[in-house]
């Protein structure tokens, strides 16, 4: 894969932030009991065992994280780590500090951690394309924030997660059962440190996804289309990836209408998103999807709002079933919201 052109950004107003600050005051006005709900709990509590399809305390991001735990001093541990079922861990945003320190706070053998968990949570190219994102979005990995839950050093529930702009990632070995990549997470891009992109999101690390979603719309036939394309998209927001389960809505193309060259699309334009994450995370994403029906049980959208250009490319779509929910929004830069679960 070719390089990224590494050119810093600006912190445009467009993307929400949060700041400890912000958890502090807004917590007792109950606003993080407003994340978003998804199927599962502790899997200790659920006496879920560790399998293949889904991630493990030995795998090798979470042993970095058992390690990173173990360094940080009292003062720390204060300041970046919380209780397990502490509500800021379930929080998913386009842009917020989970914690105040930043990586670059932390020592360095405590950022060096951080990076391996991270290099060890991607795929070696999604690893290069979340640096990208990153150097253009704030400078680089070391101005993000990172947050641990429980206890990674026992055999009691833990997760390490990830903020900073556009990023809300998560490490837990399992221990949410039901729920893949332990809970919702979300990525994004303003490539080059632009606000408002071009209608090509020229240097977009993750517009390859835009581009297959649109390779499926040119497939359609004109009812087809008229089924798939909405006018209002949807808020950017993370209430838009809680799952529904058998309430889904009859929004958008059933995939099950398609024929099996559309099909085999729609599973090529999944495991596009899949590709930049580690192969067990896939793995679980991919199990959950089959349990609960595979692809034939999603729905596609195209909404015409934010249609950078008004050039009939759509920037902004979604991908929704029972138990999966991915929003990408590529306007006026991208955001992508992604929710998946085991059916209960």
């Amino acid at each position: 894969m070719a390089r990224f052109d590494d050119r810093k950004s600006e912190t445009p107003a467009d993307c929400e932030g949060f700041s400890r600050r912000d958890f502090v005051r807004t917590l007792g006005a109950g606003v993080l009991g407003a994340s978003v709900p998804w199927i599962g709990l502790p899997a200790w509590a659920a006496d879920a065992k560790p399998s293949k399809d889904r991630p493990s305390p030995s795998d090798l991001s979470e042993t970095a994280v058992a390690r990173f735990y173990k360094t940080l001093n009292k003062t720390q541990r204060e300041t970046i780590c919380f209780p397990f079922d502490h509500n800021l861990r379930t929080v998913v945003k386009n842009n917020w500090s989970i914690v105040k320190p930043t990586i670059k706070d932390l020592d360095k053998e405590q950022q060096a951690l951080c990076r391996e968990i991270m290099k060890n949570l991607c795929s070696e190219e999604g690893y290069e394309r979340f640096m990208k994102q990153m150097k253009d979005d704030s400078g680089g990995f070391n101005a993000y924030h990172v947050a641990v839950f429980g206890e990674p050093e026992t055999d009691k529930p833990f997760e390490w997660v990830l903020t900073g702009r556009h990023d809300t990632l998560r490490v837990d070995g399992d221990s949410v059962a039901g729920s893949a990549f332990g809970g919702p997470i979300f990525y994004g891009h303003a490539a080059g440190g632009r606000d408002e992109e071009d209608a090509k999101h020229t240097a977009n690390v993750w517009w390859h996804q835009g581009e297959l979603a649109n390779d499926i719309f040119k497939t359609l036939d004109d009812k087809q289309k008229a089924r798939a394309l909405v006018d209002d998209a949807e808020d950017d927001d993370q209430k838009t990836i809680s799952l529904k389960g058998a309430k889904l809505p009859p929004t958008g193309l059933a995939i099950a209408d398609l024929d099996g060259q559309q099909k085999a699309m729609t599973t090529k334009l999944v495991d596009a998103m899949l590709r930049m994450f580690r192969e067990v995370d896939a793995a679980e994403v991919r199990h959950c999807l089959e349990a609960a029906g595979g692809v034939d049980k999603l729905r596609i959208t195209f909404f015409k709002e934010g249609d950078i250009d008004d050039d009939g490319v759509w920037d902004i779509w979604k991908l929704e079933g029972p138990a999966f929910s991915w929003y990408f929004r590529g306007s006026p830069h991208v955001h992508a919201w992604l929710n998946v679960a085991r059916p209960a």
